[in-house]
């Protein structure tokens, strides 16, 4: 028995775990269905890419058939680690716009949520090393810096885009977020900072009334009438059941949310009578309106041999590691994304509708396939798309995976700003700037100029850039598709809120780990009573 179950140490679970086991009068179990995060290519940043090929610290999904894609099967990486998707992500600390968040606001039952009521929880989470701003906090725990660029391509992504008429900006998350210029991101002295480093450092993690059970998967809500009570695990080939005595917090992300939901005979009725399911609670919302940023590239050989390809071959990729693990340093402590931009195509409005993440590499399937040589590129992806999924399941078997189903470009207009970021991202590529470095034009390649061949080349070739949000949606109780409400209680059930990305009744123009972890300190400070400073 326990005052608070959370199931899912990830970019919520563990900022939620530390926050109320502040108070020594809390009892608080943390859930997490992998390992703990000791596995050195965590730490890394550089270490990213050996995450993504492997499946031992990552939940290794795919989508079923996408329609809109030649019916192919995209990869969704998710991480299974304590920290969960933290401990393998792009590290790129990106908040939104702030439209974003007053677009949220101005939804039915959504109030509290304008851009400048969630900032200070933001600020909240931030160590920023220039000290405490308007924009950055100083205080926090969540280490979040701009890396000192060794690559000389990283400025020339910058410096062409700007001949090719953007602007630049000093800072996406401060006054402007519109232009190119340099990322926010979550490492501090060479390090990864994941939310399981960050909020559970060791000291937190030896708090007497807090336990951290790992490799404990959820098989099940425990619910008694209208009130859930807790959760039934899979640890250590027993399943045992723990109970909470003031709430059961759901933290295991966009899509096993709402799969733990489901299986709970939590949602949809004709959803669960399809896997003979029984109904416990109707909530027609859960697992709909799953949004994601979808996300295709451009890609150059480089005539230069001073791109990231240059640390990932023999012999020099053994010294990069050896100077990482003495020093912290080199090219291993890079994310690899220090440059990118926010740009505006024809069809945006107030706010920038694309993001570029430039990378002096290639990266080809998830960097699960070989690089042919030195190159470069830009990942492009559309910021508000207007496509809808949803989250489901493929049987009744808890150990099963989820059904994925993104429907992404199936609304109209979606693939018109996507065919126009891959034009910009030529432009770009076309500026003086790359003159000295730019080789033959890799992906889409030489024939691919209109835009029937253009958007043929995204149907073939786009990919998610691991942003799903929205299937557990906030909204009033009288909506049909809303799964909590604006402190993300679930309508119509006691003692169970959903504390992650699911929540988010719209994606933000930008990465979505930041935004997580500001929700959860938005909830952990509604549960303990205590507001940011």
């Amino acid at each position: 028995m326990y005052d608070y179950i959370i199931i899912g140490g990830g970019s919520a679970g563990a900022v939620m775990a530390n926050r109320l086991s502040a108070n020594p009068d809390n009892q608080v179990l943390l859930l997490e269905a992998g390992p703990s995060d000791r596995h050195p290519f965590i730490h890394m940043p550089a270490g990213v890419v050996e995450l993504l090929k492997a499946d031992k610290l990552n939940w290794y999904f795919s989508t079923a058939p996408e329609p809109e894609l030649l019916g192919r099967r995209l990869y969704w990486p998710r991480g299974r680690v304590l920290g969960g998707t933290s401990a393998m992500n792009g590290m790129v600390y990106i908040r939104g716009h702030r439209n974003d968040y007053d677009r949220w606001a101005a939804l039915p039952g959504c109030e509290g949520w304008h851009y400048d009521e969630v900032l200070p929880y933001f600020r909240q989470s931030e160590y920023f090393p220039e000290g405490d701003t308007e924009w950055h906090g100083h205080e926090g725990e969540l280490g979040v810096s701009r890396l000192k660029q060794k690559l000389a391509l990283f400025q020339t992504f910058v410096d062409a885009a700007e001949q090719a008429g953007y602007p630049r900006t000093g800072d996406f998350n401060g006054a402007e977020q519109e232009g190119a210029g340099p990322y926010d991101v979550t490492i501090r002295d060479g390090v990864r900072q994941s939310t399981a480093r960050c909020f559970l450092p060791k000291a937190v993690r030896r708090r007497p009334n807090l336990e951290i059970l790992t490799n404990a998967r959820a098989l099940a809500l425990l619910t008694d009438g209208k009130r859930v009570h807790g959760v039934q695990v899979a640890h250590d080939n027993r399943q045992p059941c723990f109970y909470a005595r003031r709430e059961t917090l759901l933290c295991a992300g966009a899509v096993q949310s709402p799969q733990l939901l489901l299986l709970s005979g939590i949602g949809d009725p004709e959803e669960l009578e399809r896997h003979n399911i029984p109904l416990r609670h109707k909530l027609p919302g859960v697992g709909k309106n799953l949004q994601d940023h979808l996300d295709v590239s451009v890609q150059h050989f480089a005539t230069t041999t001073e791109t990231l390809y240059a640390n990932a071959r023999p012999p020099r990729n053994i010294l990069t590691l050896l100077r990482y693990l003495l020093t912290h340093g080199g090219a291993a402590a890079s994310n690899g994304i220090e440059t990118g931009a926010f740009l505006k195509t024809s069809h945006a409005g107030e706010e920038p509708d694309i993001q570029l993440h430039f990378i002096p590499a290639f990266m080809l399937d998830h960097a699960r396939q070989e690089a042919p040589g030195h190159g470069f590129m830009l990942h492009a992806c559309q910021l508000r798309p207007q496509s809808r999924g949803e989250i489901g399941l493929w049987s009744a078997d808890p150990l099963a995976p989820p059904r994925i189903q993104p429907r992404y470009l199936s609304a109209p207009g979606d693939l018109e700003v996507m065919v126009e970021a891959v034009k910009i991202c030529r432009r770009i590529f076309a500026a003086k700037a790359f003159d000295a470095v730019r080789g033959e034009e890799h992906m889409p390649g030489p024939g691919v100029e209109d835009d029937a061949a253009i958007a043929e080349f995204i149907r073939r070739h786009a990919e998610t850039i691991y942003h799903p949000v929205g299937t557990c949606r906030m909204g009033a109780a009288g909506d049909p598709e809303a799964v909590v409400d604006n402190q993300c209680r679930v309508h119509g059930l006691e003692g169970l809120r959903v504390v992650d990305a699911s929540i988010m009744p719209q994606l933000p123009g930008g990465n979505t780990n930041a935004p997580t972890i500001m929700i959860a300190e938005r909830i952990a400070a509604l549960i303990t009573g205590k507001a940011p400073a």
